[in-house]
């Protein structure tokens, strides 16, 4: 109250504050994911190339998910990867196979039918995932009507550089996101990978709020002997900018996700039934039950249903029962982006953002398509020439499969090393920016810097109270400076610079655990 105001004999009550105003957290945990999905509308409005927050896997659906039928109709059909069986002669050395009736038979996908994007935000929301956001550049687009290579992870031609880059380039007007992740970015050629992981790197660190999770090509079904060139050719087209804002994931991973009944005979060789029926039923062991059911398909009477004829088909015939096994196998293989984003989730909200992500499952991981081992390992986690540490998904006797890294892109930096590192201190440096908003423009003055000293010191102790921060006691763990002739000289304040300096003992995570044992002769009694 301006006493000079007062004007009028009476009592007047003053309200001052005795508490500095609190600080509120950020949050840690925000995927933004980029690419297509299967749908983008909700009533009549196109959610395309738009930054949209959602906050569970309910508002995904109705805004990027295609409407379900009444029944008794089939629900629709969110993704429909297409596979063949291309016959060989000898058993392949390469991919997924299975014999049928005494034939080798290769399960190779049409690369323009495979996107990652829907199931990797349902692996998000299966591990724990909460607030995100999504970008879709579009829908999925058309197949290409024929298998790929054999053994190689494909390149699908509706998948564009440009319209990837356009989707990320909308995140630049978002605060929130604290995690870019692209599923669909390996689905892109070589060089075309490489710039889109430039960009989003350049981005972050403009951004300086969010941190990159890249998958690798060739991590879906790499060679034991060979897997090493791909970690090499990422390592390559990474560039040099940004680094310490991204973190890699190697290999896929195959999950439960999709289950039996989201796979079906419209997935198998182009929806060409003839050629189905020559597997399910070749001359050397007929299959009249088979041929029968496929019979009543083709006659699209309207009868029954597709999951109906594919019941009946499971039922009829065991060799359509392991064509779907292994396709379903395969298109359960996802890159590890969207369900890391989960397990970060998880990880700040149960220990807290300067935990580290590792030593920890992914919930819906079954299987990984490359075992790697201790030696096998080294060469990922620490590369003396370029320092560009890949983060390994490993399987453990007795534990299952863990994350086994905790490493940035930044791995020769002794300072932004470590993710939990680089994240805290994203988490501390957004938190004291938001906090210190409020003074914008309020008199650059001692009770000003006090203020701001004390909210940021009080924040910063809750922070080392629940263990992000090193130290005995507070002053070892922090130091936060404000005011004239420490921060500050008569020049600022002339030109209306505020600063504030703030230095944090981040903790680092234990990588390397060393166990010192010594021999000791015995001691009589």
């Amino acid at each position: 109250m301006v006493t000079s105001n007062i004007k009028t004999p009476g009592v007047y009550i003053d309200d001052v504050n005795a508490f500095p105003n609190s600080v509120v957290p950020v949050a840690t945990a925000v995927p933004a994911f980029v690419g297509y999905t299967p749908a983008a509308e909700y009533q009549g409005k196109s959610y395309l190339n738009k930054a949209q927050k959602i906050t569970s896997f309910a508002e995904f659906q109705a805004i990027y998910m295609k409407e379900n039928p009444p029944p008794p109709a089939d629900p629709s059909v969110q993704y429909h990867p297409e596979y063949y069986l291309i016959e060989s002669e000898q058993q392949p050395d390469t991919g997924d196979y299975l014999t049928i009736a005494g034939r080798y038979y290769s399960v190779v996908a049409d690369s323009g039918s495979i996107y990652y994007l829907y199931n990797s935000v349902r692996w998000f929301y299966e591990n724990g995932g909460g607030d995100a956001y999504i970008v879709s550049v579009g829908t999925h687009g058309n197949s290409t009507g024929k298998p790929g290579a054999v053994g190689t992870q494909g390149v699908n031609p509706n998948v564009k550089l440009d319209e990837l880059q356009a989707g990320l380039s909308l995140l630049k007007n978002e605060q929130a996101p604290t995690m870019y992740i692209c599923p669909e970015a390996t689905l892109l050629p070589v060089a075309d990978n490489g710039t889109l992981m430039q960009s989003m790197l350049l981005q972050a660190g403009e951004m300086q709020t969010a941190i990159c999770l890249f998958d690798i090509i060739g991590g879906k079904a790499p060679d034991p002997i060979t897997y090493t060139q791909d970690i090499e050719v990422f390592r390559n087209n990474t560039g040099s900018k940004g680094l310490k804002f991204g973190a890699a994931y190697y290999p896929f991973v195959g999950t439960t996700l999709m289950q039996t009944d989201e796979i079906n005979y419209t997935n198998l060789c182009g929806g060409d039934l003839l050629q189905l029926q020559a597997l399910l039923s070749p001359e050397s062991a007929p299959n009249p039950a088979a041929e029968q059911i496929i019979a009543k398909i083709n006659q699209n009477d309207g009868s029954m249903t597709a999951s109906q004829y594919h019941a009946a088909l499971l039922s009829a015939s065991q060799t359509y029962s392991q064509i779907i096994s292994h396709v379903l196998q395969d298109a359960n293989v996802l890159p590890p982006g969207g369900g890391m984003a989960g397990v970060y989730t998880v990880n700040d909200n149960e220990m807290g953002v300067w935990h580290a992500p590792a030593n920890t499952p992914i919930v819906g991981a079954a299987s990984l398509p490359i075992r790697l081992s201790d030696s096998q390992q080294e060469n990922l986690n620490v590369d003396a020439i370029t320092g560009k540490s890949v983060n390994a998904i490993r399987f453990f006797n007795g534990l299952g499969i863990l994350v086994w890294g905790a490493r940035t892109l930044d791995g020769n930096s002794q300072d932004w090393r470590y993710i939990a590192v680089r994240r805290t201190m994203t988490f501390i440096e957004q938190t004291c920016q938001q906090a210190i908003r409020a003074y914008a423009l309020a008199p650059n003055d001692a009770n000003t810097w006090g203020a701001i000293k004390s909210e940021i010191s009080s924040f910063l102790t809750g922070v080392w109270k629940e263990g992000g921060l090193q130290g005995s006691q507070a002053a070892d763990a922090f130091r936060v400076e404000c005011g004239l002739g420490t921060t500050m000289t008569s020049d600022h304040l002339l030109n209306g610079f505020l600063k504030v300096t703030v230095k944090v003992a981040v903790v680092r995570p234990a990588e390397f655990i060393v166990l010192e044992f010594e021999q000791e002769m015995g001691k009589s009694g």
